[in-house]
């Protein structure tokens, strides 16, 4: 079990919801984290997982600062960010750095890359003196030529675009990097490249890292442990080892057996899930899942499950959680 003092970053009971203002909805609320708790232990690569509207965006730019939840807090390194003086605040957004989904629209279109990967640099008081030299060291640890430096990002590719957004988020000398879909718009062999870059970095600057994905395969091969979320909420957490070996949750189920076979695979036939991802602005009673779910009951319809320990750091919020699947324990 993990120590409490080696979590480099923690999240309590996150709330967070959007007001809308569209006529049609003008004063519904879309739930996007209802009671939301998680752990980053130090040097660990933490995967979170689930479809597009699950929130896991939206807790990835809390866990960053980007956001601040309704409720709830994040604490860094044991201290809470809400009690954080201004200064101390700027130094923990220094320290975790995040990457987004889109590569382009992230990065200054009227700069060019060089001042774009300084612009840290420049924050935290480098003189100019040495800026080129660090920013061309950059560029070379993540596989960028500097003589690339004074190009804008619309002469990039879509992979090197996303090597110049590393490049910007390793110039702050973070300790956490959280990445949102970081290889998600990009060809298949041009994100086991970034993969493979984003594993180099973790080892070589001693990073945190939190993967944010809808790709249970990326979070397979990067993470030690994974979060599955569905409609604001955790359904399932633990060893990456262990949710691919016997996941605890039906909806873990669906998006494993739902990952692209090759050679050799000896997985299951998939479970194809029925109907589609509920509104956030209506979220089903009891367990979320239960209108999607094969092995509903009506114990699933009306009553909530807690997520709980089933076996060692391994939870799922599922009423019938040992007696579907059966959790592996040697």
């Amino acid at each position: 079990m993990t120590r409490k003092d080696t979590f480099i970053l923690s999240a309590q009971n996150l709330h967070k919801q959007f007001k809308l203002t569209s006529p049609a909805k003008k004063g519904a609320a879309l739930i996007a984290l209802d009671d939301v708790s998680l752990d980053l232990a130090t040097g660990e690569s933490l995967g979170i997982a689930g479809e597009s509207g699950c929130g896991k965006t939206t807790l990835g730019k809390i866990l960053a600062g980007l956001m601040k939840p309704d409720y709830g807090s994040v604490d860094f390194q044991g201290t809470p960010l809400s009690s954080l003086s201004p200064d101390d605040y700027r130094r923990f957004r220094c320290t975790t750095q995040m990457i987004f989904q889109d590569p382009f629209s992230s990065l200054n279109p009227r700069m060019r890359i060089a001042d774009i990967i300084a612009e840290p640099l420049v924050i935290s008081g480098m003189t100019s003196s040495n800026l080129r030299t660090s920013v061309a060291q950059l560029m070379e640890t993540v596989g960028l030529s500097p003589e690339l430096a004074q190009r804008f990002p619309d002469e990039f590719s879509g992979g090197q675009r996303q090597r110049i957004g590393i490049a910007r988020a390793l110039a702050a000398s973070p300790h956490i990097l959280i990445a949102d879909e970081p290889v998600s718009s990009l060809d298949i062999s041009i994100q086991a490249q970034i993969i493979n870059l984003l594993q180099e970095m973790k080892t070589g600057f001693n990073l945190s890292l939190v993967i944010i994905s809808h790709n249970l395969a990326v979070l397979r091969h990067m993470c030690d442990r994974v979060i599955i979320m569905y409609l604001g909420i955790i359904v399932e957490q633990g060893p990456a080892s262990d949710i691919f070996r016997q996941c605890l949750h039906p909806y873990t189920e669906a998006l494993i057996a739902a990952i692209p076979k090759i050679a050799a695979d000896n997985r299951p036939a998939a479970v194809i899930l029925t109907g589609d991802l509920p509104s956030p602005l209506a979220i089903p009673s009891g367990c979320r899942f239960h209108p999607r779910c094969r092995y509903a009951e009506d114990l699933c319809r009306n009553e909530v499950p807690e997520l709980k320990e089933i076996v060692d750091n391994h939870s799922s919020a599922c009423h019938f959680a040992t007696r579907i699947f059966s959790p592996v324990t040697d």
